[in-house]
């Protein structure tokens, strides 16, 4: 970070009162839950594999109830899964999945961890997903964080075995056993002792369940009651893990507020055995800690005489308690409770102070106007006496009045900020991390920040604020976004694959936008060796931060051309830029922002096409009308209301989202008009649907069944079912080349039960596992034709998947 030695400075006093946040003041029962757990000194490590996977409850109850350090780890980000909000996937969805986890965390008081490994979709077992993660490597971040965060016990969610119903979360258990022994081994990644120390918990449990008809509680387990009642909260914990768990709404895990006694059960796995209690045998005093003498008795003090209507008069036993902690000899406790009782002070004090900027992003090295405001309760012995970097010392300290101060300065930055594991690229399995130090964070740890310097009762004392985006939306308020560092000017595709057809020109569209004023550069596409590009550069001119600029390219593959990427290399004052701009935004999170790199895949397929309008009825969210839209569809996206009303039978085909079964109430009042349209004539192709829940029972004009089949190897043998089967023949002839280059999986949520009037067309397997013959089925009925397929378009065509395009168009391909 740089700032202007030449700032502005000034100093304002207004009696504003703001009525949002950026970092939550504490209330006066949550002071008090603070000051009991400050004589609290041990902590607990929860591992699964994806979010949602943790014990919200368990983690509430540790957090609040026994007030120990909590932590989840969760070892991958979850951008495997399937997004029922939006369109995102793979390291978007990671990017959502990550910011909920940690809405999360801020209900039910646990800390967020995560390894490098990538969630690259459903597992049938621990050593395939060991096999494309590298298990060495998670394994190291696993004992990284165990290292870093000292846990006295660890929890796993899932048992090694197949119970566990997913590769990934058996392999969670498996890898939280094996990085219990070595985090206490320095022979063990021995390259990591040059910043932490080998750690040894003292017991690491499995924390047994009774769900999805999988019963692995016993009588003769620990177990302990945690649906127990806060009293200052004013909550259970029952109740504060539903508020937690329903941050998952992209997974749709809306929760119910659970009330009254709910029993944990927990199975020792290595390590001492507990027989009553998590911590059996552990202190979980100060007497633990070395140079801690007297802590406890002054800690409790200042909690017994703590006034909820008068938190201030805590002030000064609170500024005892921080100088004792200096002379506590373990840097660690020292350090986490050090943070807890400036966090306790500032909220005692009634403190507020913030930074921020007036827009939300910035070119690198741009001069970021801030400013910083601070307000200090009148009648407390608090003085302001530094804001750093946006000015000098003060001459003088600035006592508490109660008045609103302000100043204001200037920063840059050279630095983009783009989430830190996907900064480079990466692997299937696992996200590239250059810096070890980075390993278990959740998000950046090191923002643009502000300094403020405090003295408080004597004691000078500094604390650090994010700069930040602050803006009032008239609808929802007084709002916070993250400081955005971009490139000059972003480069844009609108896909990530351009399929063409055989020697086909495609015009090509790049957006460019300019994160700074008068934006002067050269736009450059780079292609593959035998493709054509025209214009192979142009020139540009953005007047203004914050405009965009389309321009067009038209690309042409030689007959025989191998595919390729294309990349675009934009010049902007002598330096070369190669990032697209992509805005991940909802009301439940943060706004994410992240810089892809401004490539595309390019692919040319021999491609036939019948029929030219298709209507698409959004499910869940993907990207499907997109895809078909670039190879030439008048794709129209159809409302409720339009399916009900309107007449369908001008559309070729009509194509269904993915899940819309699932998440859509008025389909069934669109079902039986999309039943009339393929009697009269018309296509119609479901996309995949979970079994549960169901908005309809009959999803098809005869009965089938939903199963959670799949087959996950996405080059797995497909076996031809039906050889002469129109929809393998017109208008492309569908051979095994075809299922080449597939990505993530072949399919999911395959049928069983299937009437004898459909026609299952193809059969798949992953190896050592019964083929499977639901992934596809067609049948005639009426006039028309009925498709459901399991398949998963809407990751094979977003990704550019020849062989995936050529099956589709004949799925929604009429023969006359």
């Amino acid at each position: 970070m740089k700032f202007n030695k030449s700032l502005f400075f000034f100093l304002a006093v207004a009696p504003v009162f703001l009525k949002a946040q950026m970092i939550p003041q504490l209330n006066a029962a949550e002071i008090k839950q603070g000051l009991d757990g400050l004589n609290v000194v041990g902590s607990v490590l929860y591992m699964a594999a994806h979010p949602d996977d943790e014990n919200t409850r368990l983690l509430a109850y540790l957090a609040k109830e026994k007030k120990v350090r909590t932590g989840y780890l969760s070892l991958t980000r979850g951008d495997g899964g399937q997004n029922l909000i939006g369109n995102e996937q793979a390291e978007l969805l990671g990017l959502i999945r990550t910011q909920e986890l940690l809405a999360a965390r801020r209900m039910d008081g646990a800390e967020q961890f995560f390894t490098r490994a990538n969630d690259f979709g459903f597992s049938k077992n621990p050593e395939e997903s060991f096999k494309i993660w590298g298990k060495e490597q998670i394994l190291a971040d696993a004992v990284w964080v165990i290292r870093k965060f000292r846990p006295d016990v660890i929890i796993t969610r899932f048992p090694e075995d197949a119970r566990a119903g997913h590769g990934h979360h058996s392999g969670s258990a498996i890898l939280a056993r094996e990085a219990f022994v070595a985090a206490a081994d320095p022979r063990r990644f021995p390259e990591q002792l040059k910043y932490l120390k080998p750690w040894q918990a003292k017991r690491i449990l499995w924390n047994t369940f009774n769900f999805g008809g999988n019963n692995t509680t016993a009588a003769d387990q620990l177990k302990l009651d945690i649906g127990l009642y806060n009293n200052l909260l004013g909550k259970g914990y029952g109740e504060i893990a539903a508020e937690s768990r329903s941050n998952h709404r992209s997974q749709g895990f809306g929760s119910a507020r659970q009330r009254g006694p709910a029993l944990e059960y927990f199975s020792p796995v290595a390590g001492e055995a507990a027989k009553s209690d998590l911590f059996e045998g552990i202190d979980l005093s100060w007497n633990r800690i070395k140079g801690a003498d007297g802590l406890t008795q002054l800690i409790q003090k200042t909690a017994d005489d703590y006034q909820v209507s008068n938190p201030a008069k805590s002030l000064p036993q609170l500024l005892k308690v921080l100088t004792a902690l200096e002379n506590v000899k373990d840097e660690y406790w020292k350090a986490e409770k050090t943070e807890k009782v400036k966090q306790l002070i500032v909220a005692a004090a009634g403190l507020w102070f913030e930074s921020y900027a007036p827009q939300a992003q910035y070119a690198v090295n741009a001069q970021i106007p801030v400013t910083a405001q601070v307000l200090m309760r009148k009648g407390t012995n608090v003085a302001l006496t530094n804001v750093s970097p946006l000015q000098a010392p003060l001459e003088a300290a600035i006592p508490a009045e109660g008045k609103l101060l302000s100043f204001e300065g200037k920063i840059s930055s050279d630095k983009l900020s783009q989430p830190y594991w996907l900064a480079e690229k990466h692997p299937l399995g696992t996200y590239t991390i250059n810096d070890p130090l980075l390993v278990g964070n959740p998000e950046n740890p090191e923002p643009l920040s502000a300094t403020f310097t405090f003295t408080i009762e004597g004691k000078a004392i500094e604390f650090k604020r994010p700069i930040v985006y602050k803006y009032t939306d008239q609808v929802r308020g007084e709002l916070y976004e993250p400081l955005v560092i971009a490139p000059p000017v972003t480069a844009s595709l609108s896909e990530k694959a351009f399929l063409f057809k055989i020697a086909e020109s495609k015009t090509i569209s790049t957006k460019l936008k300019s994160f700074k004023d008068d934006a002067k550069g050269v736009l450059e596409p780079q292609v593959p060796t035998g493709w054509k590009v025209v214009p192979q550069k142009v020139e540009f001119n953005i007047a203004r931060k914050g405009d965009e600029q389309t321009q067009e390219f038209t690309i042409t593959p030689d007959k025989n051309a191998a595919g390729g990427t294309l990349s675009m290399h934009v010049l902007v004052d002598g330096q070369t830029y190669d990032k697209g701009l992509r805005v991940v935004a909802y009301e439940h999170i943060p706004v994410q922002t992240l810089f892809p790199a401004a490539e595309a895949r390019l692919d040319q397929v021999d491609l036939k096409m019948t029929g030219k309008h298709i209507a698409y009825i959004a499910g869940a969210g993907d990207l499907v009308p997109e895809s078909l839209k670039q190879i030439g569809y008048d794709v129209t996206s159809l409302t409720d209301l339009q399916v009900i009303n309107t007449d369908l039978s001008g559309y070729d085909a009509i194509v269904t989202g993915v899940r819309l079964y699932n998440v859509n109430d008025q389909i069934k009042y669109m079902q039986p008009k999309l039943m009339k349209y393929v009697e009269n004539g018309g296509t119609l192709l479901v996309q995949y649907n979970v079994n549960t829940p169901l908005k309809i029972d009959n999803i098809g004009p005869y009965p089938f069944k939903l199963s959670r089949d799949r087959t996950t190897e996405e080059d797995a043998l497909v076996t031809v079912l039906q050889p002469q089967n129109p929809v393998l023949n017109y208008p492309n002839k569908i051979t095994a080349k075809d299922f080449d280059g597939w990505i993530q999986e072949r399919g999911l949520y395959f049928l069983t039960d299937i009437d004898s009037h459909y026609t299952p067309v193809l059969s798949m397997h992953d190896q050592g596992d019964a083929e499977r013959n639901g992934s596809l089925i067609v049948t005639n009925y009426g006039k028309g034709r009925y498709v459901y397929t399991g398949i998963s378009f809407f990751r094979q065509l977003p990704a550019g998947v020849p062989g995936a395009y050529r099956l589709f168009v004949n799925l929604i391909s009429a023969q006359k």
